[in-house]
């Protein structure tokens, strides 16, 4: 994936995922060495906050919309929530105007949760608010599927202008 080129195979969005592992793991580390210093009332909130605010409204939409479709604003709510800059300033403008503590691991583990064993991360307008697949994007998985011995060579087309994907 690059700047040109905004997708991920099978193969680059589980090395994506094996990164946000890792932060994940660290955070887990910090947080049971520090298990009798977190506040847990704080911790369940901060933890719950990402999604009551910026997940809920948006299932409970596609739930209940006949067409599955939601209005933007729950897309927004959602990036909003789950992005690693809204967790960073609630952390600084919590440690700062409550106090710093161990109960803001919260954020980073429920944002790691959700990458690394969940795979969500921001959500596109162009997608429905609940994961399935599209398409358009099956056809591209089997475009650049892996070759290995005993697995045929993907079929390429050549196509020119605003829909090509460069191979």
């Amino acid at each position: 994936m690059d700047a040109k080129n905004r997708f991920e195979t099978k193969t680059t969005f589980a090395l994506s995922r094996l990164e946000w592992l890792g932060f994940l793991a660290v955070s887990l580390v910090l947080a049971f060495q520090h298990l009798p210093d977190i506040r847990w009332g704080v911790f369940v909130l901060l933890f719950a906050v990402i999604d009551v605010i910026g997940y809920l409204p948006g299932a409970i939409a596609f739930r209940r919309s006949p067409d599955r479709r939601v209005p933007r604003g729950c897309y927004v709510a959602y990036n909003v929530m789950h992005s690693l800059v809204t967790a960073g300033v609630l952390a600084g403008a919590w440690a700062l105007f409550v106090r710093p503590e161990w109960a803001l691991l919260a954020l980073p583990i429920h944002l790691m949760v959700d990458r690394a064993l969940f795979g969500n991360s921001l959500k596109p307008f162009g997608v429905p608010f609940e994961p399935e697949a599209d398409p358009n994007f099956r056809e591209f998985e089997q475009k650049y599927r892996p070759v290995f011995p005993g697995n045929p060579v993907p079929r390429t087309r050549h196509v020119e202008g605003p829909n090509a994907v460069g191979a």
